[in-house]
């Protein structure tokens, strides 16, 4: 027989797919001892850079944040990347979409 189709079910979209990513890169930031304004401090950035990059494009946030997890841009923002490992120049306009906050999200749910 025919399981009923939920009518909630839900799409991954692009917000979906960024928050997932922001998430997944302070993880592994925490999982090795390390925190958004330490990265700032340690590669000499503006305070306040390494935590904009997780949202918006940064070339030298994305180089230190992979610099400090000893891994490479392209594998933790594969959406700014070619899967070659080059920059994409310009940026698609989806990688500056701001997701929602927390609560934007969680009143969104209620209702």
């Amino acid at each position: 027989m025919h399981r009923l189709q939920r009518a909630d079910k839900q799409t991954t979209t692009t917000v979906d797919k960024k928050i997932s990513e922001i998430t997944t890169i302070k993880s592994k930031l925490f999982e090795a001892g390390l925190t958004l304004l330490q990265v700032d401090r340690l590669y000499d950035l503006p305070r306040g850079t390494a935590g904009t990059t997780l949202r918006e494009p940064n070339v030298k946030g994305e180089r230190a944040i992979a610099a400090a997890l000893g891994t490479r841009p392209e594998l933790l923002w594969r959406t700014r990347y070619h899967a070659s490992g080059l920059r994409k120049s310009p940026q698609p306009r989806d990688n500056y979409v701001r997701p929602s906050t927390m609560a934007q999200r969680q009143i969104g749910a209620r209702a």
